[in-house]
């Protein structure tokens, strides 16, 4: 038997040292490390890979096709939008969200739009009950839905391999995945990185696209080892606020399309419904000649989106006047309101200033901040943006 020894691995980077400290020495994190036992190969060679006798040859580039292959349709418009077109065969998505959001929902729908071909849901967070419930909700018979109830990466790359007629594959999710290969309980950043190597590897020898579902931390960012991010090809986010009903999906990371676009969706009680018109939603409740309101225009991607900025001043209570925001950057705001003393002329070192972007929607492009100090100045005066702003609107 090979011989047992025990590292403490890094939860967020993967960093790996033999013996436990309070701060990462790579991310800096705090309280990250656990202990993990991995195996050492013995004297004897056992646990060794063995090493393939089979020898390759490199391909010259010059010899590679260029043609592009079809993509294949989600059946969901704006899913398509961002991902560059629809799926690339063997292409591997890490999609990502809050718990509740909508990620099982969504993928469901695409199951139900992908009516001609095989989906495997490979599900380790829900019975075949649970899942036939949500599909029932959205009038979907699932006939060509294949439910596998397992969390061992490798029974269900077997059951992938003996499959040739499947169109795609949705693993939900990967932190409850785990290989007998791998040390280390599921969730783990070995077992993470892991079994996501595995279904890397089958979707590219196969050639048919993995949707994986990965968990989020506390911060928004995706649980588990970074190099998870770089493993898969494309990298999605669905955003949503508690307080509103509809969704944002976004992506950070694509090798087979551009990463500036988004699709906007709205929750109901069938599912996610796409959103033609996102302007439209988010103005829905403007109100007309209201001081501290204007609205601006942000590009995502090749299209444009109108939102309304809201702001709101009222004298401080205390000595320090209070900065706060929703939807928009901290920090830009107090820039902004620098800007605007300095140079505007605006007293504001008396009033508390609120920001906010209608709808929940999170504003970062810079060409907001024109409406962002017209807002703040509107309010200020308690004068409404005039439809046509001229030079001398508030002076």
């Amino acid at each position: 038997m090979p011989k047992q020894r025990t590292l403490y691995v890094c939860q967020s980077c993967g960093y790996e040292t033999s013996q436990w400290i309070g701060q990462c020495l790579s991310c800096h994190e705090w309280n990250t490390l656990v202990e993990t036992v991995v195996a050492k190969a013995s004297s004897s060679g056992v646990g060794k890979r063995a090493t393939s006798t089979v020898t390759v040859n490199p391909l010259p580039l010059s010899q590679v096709s260029a043609s592009s292959a079809k993509r294949i349709s989600s059946g969901i418009n704006e899913f398509d939008r961002v991902l560059g077109g629809g799926f690339v065969p063997g292409q591997v998505i890490l999609l990502a969200g809050e718990p509740g959001v909508g990620k099982s929902t969504i993928l469901t729908q695409i199951a139900r739009n992908m009516e001609k071909s095989m989906v495997l849901y490979i599900s380790g967070e829900e019975n075949p009950e649970q899942v036939k419930i949500r599909a029932d909700r959205m009038n979907y018979s699932a006939e060509n839905l294949l439910m596998l109830t397992e969390t061992n990466v490798d029974i269900a790359i077997s059951v992938m391999e003996s499959r040739k007629d499947l169109g795609l594959i949705i693993v939900d999710s990967i932190q409850t995945m785990f290989s007998d290969d791998l040390m280390g309980i599921a969730g783990s950043v070995g077992q993470v990185r892991g079994s996501a190597q595995k279904l890397t590897t089958v979707a590219k020898r196969m050639s048919v696209p993995i949707i994986i579902v990965g968990h989020v931390t506390k911060e928004g960012t995706v649980a588990g080892p970074k190099v998870l991010e770089h493993i898969v090809d494309t990298v999605l986010y669905l955003e949503g606020d508690t307080q509103h009903m509809f969704r944002v999906l976004k992506t950070t990371k694509n090798r087979f399309g551009p990463v500036s676009e988004i699709g906007i969706f709205e929750m109901d009680e069938g599912g996610m419904t796409e959103v033609a018109n996102p302007s439209k939603m988010f103005l829905s409740q403007k109100l007309e000649k209201t001081a501290g309101s204007c609205v601006t225009v942000v590009m995502e991607g090749n299209r444009p989106m109108l939102f309304e900025i809201q702001a709101l001043t009222v004298r401080t209570s205390f000595g320090y006047p209070r900065r706060t925001t929703s939807g928009f950057n901290a920090n830009r705001l107090l820039v902004l309101i620098a800007i605007l003393e300095k140079t505007g002329g605006l007293n504001l070192q008396n009033h508390d200033v609120y920001l906010n972007v209608a709808g929940g929607y999170k504003v970062n492009e810079y060409a907001c901040d024109l409406a962002v100090c017209l807002a703040i100045a509107s309010s200020l005066k308690d004068k409404p943006v005039p439809d046509q702003v001229s030079e001398k609107s508030y002076r």
